[in-house]
């Protein structure tokens, strides 16, 4: 252990001071007169002692919180937002069934027809996806059933079928 520093005992007389406390004196070259002014109290934390924090450290809002600062919506406010809501929703709908509507009529099944014959494995489906690639599938089936006169889905390689083309 290395040591610092020794206090030497002096022959003061008792301070009234807490323990842990220290007189801070004036700065080096400036004397003040005897009881003009008295020196300040610096207290020490003793090493190993945790620090002492006041509040609980946690920040706060500085807006003012309770009765008086929540404000109400009007019923007359909620009834307008709720139109808004319906309004929009009803503007969405339209235009996702116009949309529907135009992407049918955009890509319809062709009118030319031709004869085609099914392959091993394929389904109505399959067929329809290979004779008219850029129609809607399910239109064309319902086409290929209506031309053929098919009541179920069941296909037979080899079978020759009325198809539209395109």
């Amino acid at each position: 252990m290395m040591l610092i520093d020794t206090i030497t005992p002096t022959s003061r007389p008792a301070r009234s001071e807490p323990i842990g406390a220290q007189r801070r004196l004036a700065p080096a070259g400036r004397v003040y007169p005897a009881g003009t002014r008295p020196a300040r109290l610096v207290r020490t934390r003793p090493a190993g002692a945790p620090l002492r924090h006041r509040g609980t450290g946690v920040l706060m809002s500085r807006t003012p919180h309770g009765p008086q600062a929540v404000r109400a919506i009007s019923p007359v406010t909620t009834v307008a937002l709720a139109l808004i809501a319906a309004a929009i929703t009803v503007w969405l709908g339209l235009i996702a069934q116009f949309g529907a509507v135009m992407a049918d009529g955009a890509a319809a099944v062709p009118d030319q027809i031709g004869v085609v014959r099914v392959q091993s494995g394929e389904t109505l489906q399959h067929l329809a996806a290979r004779v008219a690639p850029d129609a809607p599938t399910r239109q064309v089936v319902e086409r290929i059933r209506e031309l053929n006169s098919l009541e179920s889905s069941a296909l037979d390689a080899g079978q020759t079928l009325i198809a539209p083309l395109g």
